[in-house]
């Protein structure tokens, strides 16, 4: 049974790198999840995929992200998920200059060639580590490959939950040395396994809107807050915000 096989993965397409669509639903209250003020109901049935549904979540860890942004001018921020244009635009409007980079989509593109590789392992004299930490080296380099101190900002959303362990601190480390002194991460976390798989785009000033989706990957560990702590040991400040739909937002400061 192949890699893929036994986490349950199968090899098909997936959905859209980057979806052009704008507009903002309605504002929740309390951090619940809301569906938008039109066209919740109406897809059943119509020529939109049924897979992609979405609401809204008022987001005071973005509110307190673009706080600590503010007055910076013409910065630079790594976007870790899908290229929303809606994403992207609010921030490109505020002067930033974004690098898109769907590091979940990656991983899952990358573990179908670590697929491959256990074939010519088991078929040849080819060595490769297949530890934890070999395949988190190997994903690192073919995927991480910015220049130190070149971002101010991070937005990492939930990715580290469906990430391997080994991964996910290797990313940490990496995206540390991305930043600048200063410079801002935007992570989220769930607090038990998630029964769907969810993308965030930003609506506005303190408003995600959240994408229920085809799963590309399954979650793969829940953090607990000292795991947290440790995982972003070297950054000087941090600060939570926890929602009631079981997502809790965090921010580092490097």
């Amino acid at each position: 049974m192949g890699l893929l096989s036994k986490l349950g993965i199968g090899i098909g397409a997936g959905t859209s790198r980057s979806v052009s669509r704008t507009g903002a639903p309605g504002i929740p209250s309390g951090g619940r999840l809301t569906p938008p003020s039109t066209g919740a109901h109406g897809a059943v049935g119509t020529t939109r995929a049924p897979e992609m549904q979405e609401m809204t979540r008022v987001s005071n860890g973005l509110k307190e992200f673009l706080w600590n942004l503010d007055g910076l001018g013409r910065g630079t921020m790594l976007d870790l998920g899908p290229a929303w244009q809606t994403t992207l635009s609010f921030f490109i409007e505020r002067g930033f200059r974004v690098t898109s980079d769907d590091l979940l989509r990656s991983w899952k593109e990358f573990m179908k060639e670590e697929e491959a590789r256990l074939k010519n392992v088991s078929s040849g004299p080819e060595s490769v580590d297949l530890t934890p930490v070999g395949r988190a080296n190997r994903f690192i380099e073919e995927n991480l490959r910015y220049s130190e101190s070149s971002f101010d900002a991070v937005l990492l959303w939930d990715i580290l939950d469906y990430l391997e362990p080994a991964v996910a601190k290797q990313t940490v480390g990496c995206l540390t040395e991305f930043l600048r002194p200063g410079g801002i991460v935007f992570a989220m976390f769930h607090s038990k396994k998630p029964e769907i798989f969810q993308r965030y785009r930003v609506a506005d000033s303190h408003t995600l809107q959240v994408i229920t989706s085809q799963q590309i990957w399954p979650a793969q560990r829940v953090y607990q807050n000292r795991e947290i702590q440790e995982l972003f040991g070297r950054f000087r400040t941090s600060k939570s915000f926890v929602g009631r739909d079981q997502l809790r937002e965090s921010l580092f400061i490097k």
